[in-house]
């Protein structure tokens, strides 16, 4: 994609280009930025500035997945713990690491800076995948095998294990510092830059779906079948080239300005009715009081968001259970392992993302004449409505695959494989990236743009912690309905012979749920969406 000249965008600025009224935020801030036409360094910002987060960005998900898509498999294999176990044990860790980037978040905005942060971050995500690593050569040592045989696992290797595991989700707090700071490469207050802000958030995500890609195709190969010392080094490897790359980026970027600084109080100054040093520092100290009771605002937006998370959940548990029942085969001697077919959301996303940017946005823009096709409340209610007919998709699957092991006789064998193809689940997963790019990538702009400069980072965690929350309900949910279910002589919908199982009303359980949230979430925002063209 080409890089916009920066010098056309110092000229746009320079002739003082207005700033357009439908890019206020909900939330307004005293303290934006000083994005004139470079910063107090000369740095320019802008696409040059922000490739270097995306490919920070891709290369941490690549880490990321390498580690959170298989450690079921390392946890059941040489840590050597029960199923049971290490379920629990991942499904704590990828809620631990879902909301971690909360409060990283508000470190970076509130204290450290979302640049030393990023720095910091990953020099913890390197030394949790060093240490990992590390202990991988420990565990598959024959010293370790002989004491396993003997005496089971030793506690000691497992204690540095899962101290180096829970290092890396302590540097979570990266995903939405380097995003942040990407963003704030661009000017939101001029329209090219604008165009720009969200074309940013568009290709991010389609980059960290290139790393996700990349990652459960190669990576988790060599884990599997080569060992699981390389399997964690090569993560560390990336996170040092993403730190490097990060680095090497320094003098080109575009730093938000800070509280008490001299560009902050001459903005001040010029903005506010003469007055003192004195009454000018209490002014900031009101506005940043304020700030946490106005983040409450985007609340209704983040708690609707959350029955698109819940369903997105599934992708991860009941649709790969669904997947182990069908014929997975490709061609007459190869067959593809479930999780496979999770790769084909970033797939979809990297095919969409571009038509969405190079195609959908500027068609859309003709008939809206806002600068990024359609607000970004009408993109997130497009992906909620895409992931209700998701549900209602998965649900006649799921139908048809009960159909199928009635008509077959294959009811009372769970571990039968049903000659039904594993390409009628596709289109979940092909549904599910198509939500991705709409609800997503609309989140994330939505809760970067209405906060203020100073709480963007923590609004971009809001996209994270509702993906922690979205699993933890979900795991909820789905006790409270076996529990519920299952009382008497009644077959729960969640029994472990999914030929017995309805998971079917659960799905559309979710979707009816997902309409009626639809219904009050246009009720409630629709108005906002033409009045401040968000």
């Amino acid at each position: 994609m080409p890089l916009p000249s920066h010098f056309r965008f110092i000229s746009a600025v320079m002739s003082g280009s207005r700033i357009m009224e439908s890019q206020i935020p909900f939330l307004e801030s005293k303290n934006e930025a000083d994005h004139g036409d470079v910063d107090d360094n000369g740095s320019p910002g802008g696409w040059r500035s922000a490739s270097f987060m995306l490919v920070g960005g891709s290369l941490e998900r690549f880490v990321y997945f390498g580690l959170e898509s298989n450690l079921i498999s390392y946890l059941t294999g040489p840590i050597g713990e029960s199923l049971a176990t290490a379920a629990a044990n991942v499904n704590t860790w990828t809620g631990v690491a879902s909301l971690v980037p909360v409060l990283g978040a508000y470190l970076a905005d509130s204290f450290v800076g979302r640049y030393r942060s990023i720095i910091v971050s990953s020099i913890l995500y390197t030394l949790g995948l060093g240490f990992l690593s590390l202990s991988a050569t420990l565990i598959n040592s024959p010293t370790y095998h002989d004491m396993t045989k003997k005496s089971g696992p030793d506690t000691g290797i497992k204690v540095f294990f899962f101290v180096s595991l829970y290092l890396v989700a302590l540097a979570q707090g990266y995903k939405p510092c380097i995003q942040a700071f990407g963003a704030d490469q661009f000017d939101g207050r001029y329209p090219g830059q604008s165009r720009a802000k969200s074309s940013f958030f568009n290709w991010w995500l389609c980059c960290l779906c290139m790393g996700s890609t990349t990652s459960h195709l190669i990576l988790h190969y060599i884990q599997d079948n080569i060992n699981w010392t390389i399997g964690f080094g090569i993560p560390c490897l990336a996170m040092i080239l993403g730190l490097i790359a990060f680095l090497l980026g320094r003098g080109t970027y575009i730093f938000p300005a800070k509280i008490g600084n001299k560009e902050t109080n001459r903005l001040l100054k010029d903005a506010l009715p003469a007055a003192d040093d004195y009454s000018i520092d209490n002014s900031v100290i009101s506005t940043k009081a304020k700030e946490p009771r106005n983040v409450l605002r985007v609340l209704p937006v983040w708690i609707t968001c959350l029955t698109y998370t819940i369903a997105y959940a599934q992708s991860s548990t009941l649709f790969l259970k669904q997947a182990t029942t069908l014929d997975k085969s490709i061609g007459p001697s190869f067959d593809i392992p479930a999780a496979t077919l999770k790769t084909f959301i970033p797939i979809t996303i990297v095919l969409c993302i571009p038509i969405y940017d190079r195609i959908f946005i500027p068609i859309a823009r003709r008939f809206t004449g806002n600068p990024t096709g359609i607000t970004t409340l009408q993109r997130i209610g497009a992906g909620m409505a895409i992931s209700v007919i998701n549900m209602v998709v998965a649900a006649l699957v799921e139908m048809r695959r009960l159909k199928t092991a009635q008509d077959c006789g294959l009811v009372d064998i769970p571990n039968a494989t049903l000659p039904m193809s594993f390409w009628w689940l596709v289109p979940q997963y092909i549904l599910f990236g198509l939500t991705d790019v709409f609800n997503q990538v609309g989140m994330q702009e939505f809760f970067y743009d209405q906060v203020p400069t100073e709480l963007r980072s923590v609004g971009l965690s809001f996209y994270y912690g509702a993906m922690g929350i979205g699993n933890f309900l979900s795991s909820f949910l789905v006790s409270i309905i076996d529990k519920a279910t299952s009382q008497g002589d009644r077959e729960s919908w969640f029994l472990d012979n999914l030929n017995h199982a309805h998971i079917d009303y659960f799905y559309w359980l979710l979707a009816g749920i997902g309409v009626q949230i639809q219904i009050i979430y246009h009720a409630s925002n629709g108005e906002s969406a033409y009045v401040v063209g968000v």
